[in-house]
């Protein structure tokens, strides 16, 4: 799970990419923009290279305005985003015309892939955003069939991010329910809990901009069938800009390590 805000790209914001866990404020020091970023990107390329370790075979869910499916030869770009940096899914299309109108989801998903695992091709589904919880639930499980009855071991990107309304500098400036919600969220996520993350109200989630609420329990989807709970690492909590953030891993109970 990483979340999607293009400050993890060096190119938009300046900064190089580093494999390590990032730079941390000592005790009692201000954490400053770059260094919130830097924190923030170096779990984000831990967490993609643990994947990478694990598997070379990649799905990406994330969350956009339609229900769409793009395979290995998607490029896109992040022109929109103030920078003509362009980023692929790593099938041999890479070379193809850069489609500017790509998910935020995808554009990162192709960055991190390129940082940590040039040698990955991976697929992605994009959920619409008002998608179901039902039907977040149905999707999830059924990827997890597919992936389950590939002969080598498949890998999920969860690209998601939380409230958009934590602060008053957040985009959509403060919400007090925000906090009770990401909490919830942020405690589902961490302890791999399924069941909190398909109770989210999606009405509610889209009140408090939480963009990655389908892609959640999408995520979820993919473990309710498990007799155990899926193993939790985090890499990474925080909302520093008003967005909740979450960076982590989830493996099934049973190929723990």
């Amino acid at each position: 799970m990483i979340p999607s805000p293009p400050v993890l790209v060096p190119a938009l914001c300046g900064g190089a990419p580093t494999a390590g866990a990032g730079s941390v404020p000592g005790p009692g020091a201000a954490q400053t923009p770059e260094s919130a970023v830097a924190e923030l990107r170096g779990a984000v390329l831990a967490a993609g290279a643990a994947l990478a370790e694990a598997t070379p075979h990649w799905t990406v869910l994330g969350v956009g305005s339609a229900e769409r499916s793009y395979d290995a030869d998607t490029v896109g770009t992040f022109r929109g985003f103030g920078v003509d940096v362009r980023v692929d899914l790593g099938g041999p299309g890479a070379e193809a015309p850069a489609d500017p109108d790509l998910p935020l989801a995808v554009l990162v998903a192709g960055w991190l892939r390129a940082a940590v695992a040039p040698h990955v091709a991976a697929r992605a589904r994009v959920l619409a955003a008002d998608t179901p919880a039902r039907r977040c639930a149905e999707i999830g499980a059924k990827l997890r069939a597919e992936l389950d009855a590939e002969h080598e071991p498949q890998g999920v990107l969860v690209v998601a991010d939380g409230a958009a309304t934590l602060s008053t500098s957040a985009p959509g400036y403060f919400d007090e329910r925000s906090t009770r919600v990401q909490a919830v969220l942020d405690r589902a996520v961490a302890t791999g809990d399924t069941q909190a993350l398909l109770t989210l109200d999606p009405a509610l989630c889209a009140e408090l901009m939480i963009s990655g609420r389908a892609a959640y329990q999408t995520l979820a989807g993919l473990f309710t069938a498990d007799s155990a709970p899926p193993v939790a690492t985090e890499r990474y909590r925080g909302a520093p800009f008003g967005v909740g953030w979450y960076a982590g891993l989830w493996r099934p109970a049973a190929v723990n390590r």
